[in-house]
């Protein structure tokens, strides 16, 4: 928990806590990570994509190794404990399994990933995918809002972006990934419990939504005569709520503007976003063509256009039934004979890793769920609780 306050310093944002990819933030971050897993016993060193890692060999050197990691990245004004909770007990349960190093069947590496959020350059989880080898080159094009360019970011971290291929790890060296991360949402606590096993991470379908109209005098267009684009996109939103409420998805419309945007005129353009998300990539799936079916009709009826775009699309990953296991027997370890399973909602690391190795979650619980804001809590109790079970984990995973 200390370390947790010691990383909420290292920010780039007066008054709060930004940290993002290819920053003086993200070194001094990395240069914190690396004196812990130092601390630790572990060998440190920064990967091609900027990624922090540390290792600890197991009965013999040269075994595939079980991978404990998170991100220590953020977004603007974030919390305390997003993704750098995860790190900071993935360091502190290979110092407490470094006695018993000898009686591992893998390795144990710890990694805190320099980018999940994808606050800099828009593009998410470009650590995690930089280990997994799925490394998109097109990502060389992106720029941040002040215009400049990943790869001339590479350069200026001292990192060179033709070389981001050497972080990939291949599937015969790892023994699988585990990850602790807060709940970011609000079942645990409804449920009075401490500690879940992630079952699955959402996938997401991410769409760019324009419904066109006609602009004309707010005052002159008598009702019959409007074609208001607003109208459509307002009708829309509220169709997309009610519809996935119904069905058990999560929508989100998180952007939205009209156009041309002055107050006496009708408007001819509104544009938004729409985030849909579901415990399987079929119900989000269906879930979308309600809600398409329910836009297009309204709009038809309102003599509107209706344009979509879809921006993202990541599938659902499901766990690893036998690391699953493995996380069980770590909470059934602190006292917990039944424990708690929920499917993430949010993105993880963890998603990306799957595409390279096998993978679980375990969930802490969080103050009224509330993440990505400053009033992000965790409690002291729950921590300890955790950092055991997920000792507990790994030794399950390992057979001891």
């Amino acid at each position: 928990m200390a370390r947790c306050e010691q990383l909420a310093g290292v920010s780039a944002m007066a008054g709060g806590i930004e940290r993002t990819y290819l920053t003086p933030e993200h070194a001094a971050h990395n240069a914190l990570a690396a004196g812990w897993m130092a601390e630790a016993g572990l060998a440190t060193w920064q990967d091609a994509a900027g990624n922090q890692c540390g290792r600890l060999e197991g009965s013999i050197p040269g075994l595939p190794a079980l991978l404990l990691a998170s991100h220590l990245d953020t977004v603007p004004d974030a919390g305390k404990y997003d993704g750098i909770l995860g790190v900071l007990i993935a360091i502190e349960t290979a110092a407490r399994l470094r006695t018993r190093a000898g009686e591992l069947p893998f390795a144990i590496e710890t990694v805190a990933f320099g980018d999940e959020e994808g606050t800099r350059f828009g593009a998410t989880l470009l650590g995690s995918r930089a280990l997994a080898g799925t490394w998109n080159p097109d990502w060389s094009e992106l720029a941040d809002r002040n215009g400049t360019g990943m790869e001339q970011a590479f350069r200026d971290f001292g990192l060179d972006p033709e070389r981001i291929g050497e972080a990939a790890r291949r599937p015969e060296d790892l023994a699988g990934y585990l990850e602790v991360h807060i709940e970011q949402g609000p079942y645990l606590e409804e449920a009075g419990r401490a500690l879940a096993v992630v079952t699955s991470i959402a996938g997401a379908r991410r769409f760019h939504l324009t419904v066109t109209g006609e602009a004309r005098h707010a005052g002159g267009t008598p009702y019959e005569k409007r074609r208001d684009a607003l109208i459509g996109a307002s009708r829309a939103v509220l169709d997309i709520e009610a519809i996935a409420r119904a069905e058990g998805a999560i929508a989100t419309v998180g952007q939205f503007e009209a156009f041309p945007g002055a107050v006496n005129v009708v408007p001819g353009r509104a544009e938004f976003s729409l985030d849909l998300r579901a415990r399987s990539d079929g119900l989000r799936d269906r879930v979308w063509g309600l809600i398409l079916e329910a836009m297009q009709a309204f709009c038809s009826e309102r003599k509107l256009g209706l344009a979509v775009r879809e921006i993202h699309s990541a599938p659902t990953v499901p766990c690893a039934p036998r690391l699953m296991e493995a996380v069980r027997a770590g909470i059934r370890a602190t006292g917990d004979a039944e424990p708690m399973e929920l499917f993430s909602k949010a993105g993880h690391d963890a998603m990306a890793v799957a595409a390279v190795t096998e993978m679980a979650m375990l969930f802490v619980r969080c103050e009224d769920g509330i993440s990505h804001a400053p009033e992000e809590s965790v409690t002291v109790q729950d921590v300890a609780v955790a950092l055991d079970a997920f000792e507990a984990a790994v030794l399950a995973a390992a057979g001891l």
